[in-house]
């Protein structure tokens, strides 16, 4: 079955809205309010997310036991979304608590007793997230915080999954320059302690990507890492990838936790410089960015012959 889109370029989420670099929280609402997209890229990522889950399960999927409640109640979400908003491409039936989901586009069915995890063939969030693109992070509210206490993450941007479960919000975004020490990341959470069932936000996040690897973990950073030498202004422009992260956050009412989803999109940079008002835009950002900023998120080696590049096309 074919997915049906407009050319890359056209749908890919350009995260700047001005020429210059601003440390902010740009969520807004999310309308309309829907977790799941199917992109054409659909088939080539879920069989690398299921590669990567089946060779790798403690990188890529974590759940503390007293999620399970959760992971239901965030499966039922996305399964009632995908059969609704998807409808061409998914199908949930119900008889009682006998459940059927149908993936046309997998041509695969599955049969279940929700809430019976013995009939499931994953535990709740990794069976659901076999079937999106999306990653999928749990963060549980409870004592005042938010803990990151399940996930399903495939596709990092230089994290592990494994190494921050448990933690709290501001453990895990502590790394992060700028926005831990400006007090920015206590004022997000606050935003996100406040967020209301029903009323779900979204915020683009961006990085950049030395080829089109999606799984830029920590734990296979000897995979990836030596990409970003040998890089000229004659090979940059088909190597690098602009890399957005589509991030939506929904809270999930029954358990009081947020479901935090992260669709990645990647562009080449011989395709973003078709779009002469991107490029330029994008150089001006590097040429404002922070050094720790850009040294935090893995290119402030080759900063200055991307700009370089950005300038002689854009």
């Amino acid at each position: 079955m074919g997915i049906e889109s407009a050319p890359l370029l056209e749908r890919f989420p350009f995260p700047f809205q001005g020429d210059s670099y601003r440390y902010s929280n740009n969520s807004t609402a999310l309308v309309p309010p829907v977790c799941t997209d199917i992109t054409p890229e659909y088939y080539e990522e879920i069989e690398e997310k299921r590669r990567l889950l089946e060779l790798y399960p403690e990188r890529t999927f974590q759940a503390l036991p007293h999620t399970m409640e959760a992971q239901w109640e965030i499966m039922a979400m996305l399964m009632n979304e995908l059969a609704m908003v998807h409808s061409n491409y998914f199908t949930l039936d119900k008889t009682g608590n006998r459940w059927t989901f149908y993936n046309r586009l997998l041509d695969e069915e599955c049969t279940f007793v929700f809430g019976d995890c013995s009939t499931l063939p994953y535990e709740p969030l990794k069976f659901i997230g076999r079937h999106v693109q999306e990653d999928l992070i749990y963060l549980q509210q409870r004592d005042g915080d938010l803990y990151m206490d399940a996930g399903q993450l495939c596709f990092p941007a230089n994290w592990s999954l494994a190494f921050d479960l448990g933690m709290t919000y501001l453990q895990f975004h502590s790394p992060v320059p700028i926005y831990s020490d400006s007090g920015l990341a206590e004022k997000v959470r606050g935003f996100l302690l406040r967020m209301e069932a029903g009323k779900p936000w979204t915020r683009l996040n961006w990085t950049l990507n030395v080829g089109p690897r999606l799984d830029t973990s920590t734990e296979a950073f000897d995979e990836w890492g030596a990409g970003k030498f040998g890089l000229n202004l004659d090979n940059v422009g088909q190597i690098m990838h602009f890399r957005t992260e589509d991030q939506r956050l929904f809270r999930i009412p029954g358990s009081n936790g947020i479901l935090f989803s992260i669709h990645t999109h990647l562009l080449p940079f011989n395709q973003l410089i078709d779009n002469k008002v991107w490029a330029n835009r994008f150089c001006k950002v590097l040429e404002d960015l922070p050094d720790p900023i850009a040294e935090y998120k893995g290119f402030i080696s080759y900063k200055p012959l991307l700009i370089e590049y950005l300038r002689r096309y854009s």
